[in-house]
């Protein structure tokens, strides 16, 4: 018998390797009900020739062969788990062993993962209605093979015994489970690797809503959603056509994989888009092309599944009478049923298409959501705003009541954007909806990061804003006349990414002026936004790579941008931006350096811009009051001796007290080479470093390979040399992975300074074997070429020198090494990591402290760093 069950399992071993090549080639389009066909054949043809199943007696010990979970609903995708249940009666005889192992063990021999149990049906009823993954599996169930009598009799007793006592309570569980579980993965539509079951937006929700109408109107098939008017015919063909893409991309996951895997990790992206056919167009890679298109499908199941989630809670809730509320619609062709937004007739609508407005606005005003058949109105009837509904003052009325009302609950933008509302009244913003940019920086799609980005701009109103955040809040309610123009430029701030000839700010800016005008709005109004969105990264990209303490920074910035109101929207555009792309671009590190460069800004665009006279007379000052500070560890003399030589930069841009600081330091090196102080900071997660030491040539360097030798990473650097050779420098450090031991890696880190200063530790070598060992780990994401930029005209002393790269181990010693290769002094360094790009910017002069202005000099510079860039490159390849 034996040899007969390993038959059996090998022919469907071949049949389902033959179903899975074929799938992969595109030539099998029922893949998951085939699959679970040939699974039914295996259990149907085993339990006629089960040997255990004959010396059972049938009749004393009836059972069944019952399909559970995905296997039930026929969704049987390669590498999905296979779940039965043997159904007995009344009780599990003994024999039931006999019969699991002979039909079960030949699946485990073939590598397919089955979950199987034995039960009664008494049993299963008491499991149901204690846990909810057994009852779920239940409501999924379908009978294979055995006495389907059995089968009956279970379905009878679980909706007699367990749905209908407690329908309501059934429904509240689905709906607790469904937010616990996208708290915890988050919105699977946005996210860059989202997971395609579980995540918000993933199957797990379309299972939801079979499982709730099941419960609640004992639904069956998927189709009986149009039946029961639950869903369109038109929003079934969506759900379909949404189920039917992701579920072949679940199966191309887990045949690339090689097992079961429904996160859509970096590494399969490519690889699948290549599978599916997906090609380049308008300016979309492959891979962005297929991840909007999966993002498309996932918000379709979200939409449904929330909106159905959403009616059947106010059903089972207890009744709101309507005139129990507080606000009623101000429109009385729009009513409030069950708490959400209808459409008194749609016959209204008709002769008035601004309703279809209208209700957002009411949306935004009462704070209720839209009901799914006035969503199904919005979808069928927007080919009746034509150009003069457009255009009328009472629809760009109803629009700015919308972009400006906060919205703490939902996001009534979002809802325009599902019904296509959005894209009716903005044609261009059609061109970036569910476009995704394949890195790991931006979290989102375009399209739902520049609502994002006006969400956050709203947020900024709320009264209890963090203590942190207190300045969003103070600039917001400034800006009270020009919010309207703000929310515009927030909405719109990533338009230009429809197109593909030109950069993003630059083809918005163009693209806003032509929509601002064409909505009706005044030359000012236009320019003002067109200059927001033209220039939405330039405060992000100067407090980045530009050195922010230096007046002529914020100098150059002022003279940009002209007045203080459109440096506080761009402020707000510029924080609202950041957060609104994800973690990886917002922090606190870069929020104290875009603050730090805002207030600058706004202190010169409030005072006029400082004169060298007065520059002169701070420093004069400043020398003054830190002479007569008493509390010092050196001698008056040398107090005075030390400051005549600070350089007149150093005096400019250091307080006071972080001067007398210096000092103190300085007091302690004596004959040392160097001293340093590391304090952590009170504000964000970094370490401020100072060192004060005896400069030599390639100092930097050294510190930099050091730092690099001890896992540390520097993010910022300022370099002063003092004129009696005295190098003061302050660093900005991201603290040692384990903070456990972090006093041991500086007490390293010192030993391994004075070490290579002195020459007993040759550096390079050890840098070289260190960094061999490394895994060269590139994002599928890092496809940009390295970049090499040297600007002479941002600075009026120094050349600026950005380079633009991934990020290595040891990348920054082997920069600075190059620029100390080429006789350059490094006096600022910016160390900027976008999650899968590195901008590294450094403020340089020769060895005769001048900017390098000789063209040939520029050129050779650049070349040595770009054979630095290929030579790491090609060793980590």
């Amino acid at each position: 018998m034996k040899n007969t069950e390993k038959k059996i399992s090998a022919l469907l071993q071949s049949k389902r390797e033959n179903l899975i090549k074929n799938f992969i080639k595109g030539k099998e389009e029922s893949f998951l009900e085939s699959n679970a066909m040939l699974l039914d054949d295996y259990f149907q043809e085993s339990f006629g020739k089960s040997k255990a199943g004959m010396e059972m007696s049938v009749i004393k010990y009836p059972f069944a062969i019952v399909a559970l979970g995905g296997y039930g609903r026929k969704e049987q995708c390669i590498y999905s788990d296979v779940d039965i249940v043997f159904l007995f009666k009344k009780k599990v005889p003994l024999e039931a062993e006999k019969l699991v192992q002979e039909i079960i063990y030949p699946l485990w021999d073939i590598g397919l993962d089955v979950g199987h149990c034995t039960r009664s049906i008494p049993e299963s009823l008491k499991l149901a209605k204690e846990n909810y993954e057994t009852f779920t599996s239940l409501l999924d169930s379908r009978f294979l093979c055995g006495m389907s009598k059995l089968y009956s009799e279970l379905n009878d007793r679980l909706k007699i015994k367990v749905i209908r006592p407690k329908t309501k309570k059934i429904i509240a569980e689905f709906t607790k489970e469904m937010k616990q579980r996208h708290a915890r993965l988050g919105d699977s539509s946005y996210l860059l690797e989202p997971n395609i079951k579980e995540g918000k937006g993933g199957l797990r929700d379309y299972h939801n809503m079979l499982w709730a109408s099941r419960v609640l109107y004992d639904l069956r098939t998927p189709e009986d959603f149009v039946y029961s008017g639950i869903l369109s015919s038109d929003e079934y063909r969506n759900l379909s056509t949404a189920l039917s893409f992701i579920f072949s991309v679940r199966n191309r996951l887990h045949y690339l994989a090689g097992r079961k895997c429904d996160q859509l990790y970096f590494e399969y992206q490519t690889a699948l888009a290549k599978d599916m056919k997906f090609k380049k167009e308008k300016g979309q890679m492959p891979v962005e092309r297929f991840l909007s298109r999966l993002h498309g499908e996932m918000e379709v199941i979200k939409q449904y599944s929330t909106v159905l989630f959403y009616e059947v809670g106010e059903i089972h809730q207890k009744k709101i009478k309507e005139r129990k509320l507080k606000k009623k619609p101000k429109d009385d062709r729009i009513v409030v049923l069950r708490s959400m937004l209808n459409f008194k007739s749609s016959e209204d609508v008709f002769r008035s298409p601004i309703l279809l407005m209208r209700i957002f606005e009411e949306s935004a005003r009462l704070g209720k959501p839209i009901s799914a058949e006035s969503r199904r109105i919005i979808k069928e009837f927007l080919y009746l705003i034509d150009t003069d509904v457009l255009r009328s003052k009472q629809m760009l009325s109803a629009f700015e009541y919308i972009l400006l009302t906060p919205a703490p609950t939902f996001n009534v933008l979002n809802e325009m954007l599902n019904t296509g509302m959005l894209s009716k009244f903005i044609p261009e913003f059609s061109k970036i909806e569910n476009r995704v940019q394949f890195d790991e920086y931006h979290l989102y799609p375009v399209d739902k990061h520049s609502l994002r980005t006006v969400q956050i701009i709203k947020s900024f109103s709320d009264q209890k804003i963090e203590e942190k955040n207190r300045l969003y809040g103070k600039i917001y309610k400034e800006l009270s006349n020009n919010l309207k123009l703000l929310m515009w430029a927030g909405l719109l701030h990533d338009i230009g990414k429809g197109k593909e000839d030109e950069r993003h700010s630059i083809s918005g800016s163009k693209a806003v002026k032509k929509i601002l005008k064409r909505i009706g709005y005044d030359a000012e109004a236009i320019d003002t936004v067109g200059f927001l969105v033209k220039e939405h990264l330039f405060l992000s990209k100067i407090a980045t790579r530009r050195d922010i303490s230096d007046e002529e920074t914020a100098i150059f910035c002022a003279r940009k941008i002209k007045n203080a109101e459109r440096l506080k929207m761009l402020y707000l555009l510029s924080v609202a931006d950041a957060m609104a792309t994800g973690p990886k671009a917002w922090s606190e590190w870069f929020s104290s350096l875009l603050r730090d460069l805002f207030l600058k800004v706004l202190s010169i665009l409030e005072k006029g811009e400082l004169a060298t006279e007065e520059a002169i007379d701070s420093i004069e000052k400043k020398k003054l009051n830190v002479k007569k500070s008493s509390e010092n560890t050196i001698g008056k003399k040398e107090l005075e001796f030390v400051v005549e030589n600070m350089s007149p930069r150093y005096l400019l841009y250091t307080d006071k007290e972080d001067i007398l600081n210096h000092v103190e330091l300085y007091g302690k090196l004596g004959q040392k080479e160097f001293v340093w102080n590391v304090e952590q900071s009170e504000k964000e997660d970094v370490r401020t470093l100072t060192f004060c030491g005896k400069d030599h040539p390639g100092l930097f360097s050294k510190i930099a390979g050091v730092f690099t030798f001890n896992d540390l990473d520097i993010l910022d650097a300022q370099v002063f040399t003092w004129k009696n050779n005295i190098a003061l420098n302050i660093l900005k450090v991201k603290p040692p992975p384990d903070k456990f031991y972090e006093d041991e890696v500086w007490t390293a880190a010192e030993k391994n300074l004075k070490a290579a200063i002195s020459g007993e530790l040759d550096l390079e070598c050890e840098l070289n074997e260190k960094i061999e060992s490394y895994q060269l780990d590139l994002s599928p994401t890092a496809q940009r070429p390295h970049r090499v930029k040297m600007d002479n005209k941002s600075s009026s002393f120094y050349s600026i020198i950005e380079v633009f790269t991934y990020d290595y181990k040891g990348l920054l010693f082997r920069l600075t090494d190059a620029l100390y290769k080429n006789n350059l002094d490094i006096w600022v360094a910016k160390i900027a990591t976008k999650a899968d790009q590195v901008v590294d910017v450094f403020y340089v002069r020769n060895v005769n402290g001048e900017k390098i202005d000789n063209d040939d000099e520029v050129q050779n510079i650049i070349i040595s760093i770009q054979l630095v860039l290929k030579k790491i490159s090609k060793n980590r390849q």
